[in-house]
């Protein structure tokens, strides 16, 4: 079983992932609020990689049983119902509707990755039960950080060496690949300490000048949930790790 990095969207193209197994990471915040979203019964989240085809998509809806929410540059897109804020997606707002969802970096490696067998989600929030799921698929797994813009992103790549730090814990014999083995050597430079990361990170600098502290802490917390958002038939569904 062999994990490999990919720490930016960039560094491949759709067909690369066709029939791999594949994990997004976009800590700040899309794969937190996708998980934040499921977790608090949402029916489902639909990615989308434009604000034109979520508007589109959107069309379709009636009885306000399907919303938009997503962000451009942090900020709630006019005529959102929500933004890409965890916190706002609360059992009230979101229990039993369909979600359309875009963010400037996150759903556009998501749906980068969308021919994999495989897709799902990690943030720090559901890290220990996503490299559990990982092992017991059994397969190589390539993780893509979302970066910024297609750049690299310190705290995506933290989050990618937790993973395989997590999972290496439960299985010795993995096979790291080069960008795995840098990205756990950054997550051992910030010590495991989330908030740290998140904090010292520029775009968490940028959220919290922007109002969003709250969120940043929200997406450091470690192992909240074992919520996993699964990828199939162009949705997320939640899979709750403990009930397999």
């Amino acid at each position: 079983m062999k994990i490999n990095v990919l720490l930016s969207p960039l560094n491949a193209d759709e067909l690369f992932f066709t029939g791999k197994t594949t994990v997004v990471i976009d800590v700040l915040r899309a794969t937190t609020t996708i998980t934040a979203c499921l977790a608090h019964g949402a029916k489902e989240l639909i990615p989308v990689d434009s604000i034109e085809f979520a508007m589109k998509v959107s069309g379709n809806a009636f009885g306000g049983q399907t919303i938009l929410g997503g962000e451009r540059n942090t900020k709630k897109i006019e005529g959102f119902t929500l933004g890409n804020s965890p916190i706002e997606y609360t059992s009230e707002n979101v229990a039993g509707k369909s979600i359309i969802f875009f963010t400037t970096n996150g759903t556009k490696a998501i749906v980068r990755a969308k021919f994999s067998e495989h897709l799902l989600l990690c943030s720090f929030n559901n890290l220990n039960a996503v490299a559990q799921y990982l092992l017991q698929l059994n397969n190589d797994v390539n993780i893509l950080c979302a970066g910024s813009n297609g750049m690299f992103c310190v705290e995506d790549t933290v989050c990618a060496g937790m993973l395989i730090k997590a999972m290496t814990k439960m299985n010795s014999e993995l096979e790291i690949a080069d960008a795995g083995k840098a990205s756990v050597i950054l997550n051992d430079n910030y010590g495991d300490s989330t908030i740290n990361i998140l904090k010292d990170c520029e775009h968490g600098v940028k959220l919290i000048s922007n109002g969003f502290e709250d969120d940043v802490e929200y997406c450091a917390q470690l192992d909240t949930t074992n919520i996993i958002p699964v990828y199939k038939s162009g949705v997320f569904k939640p899979l709750n790790f403990d009930q397999r």
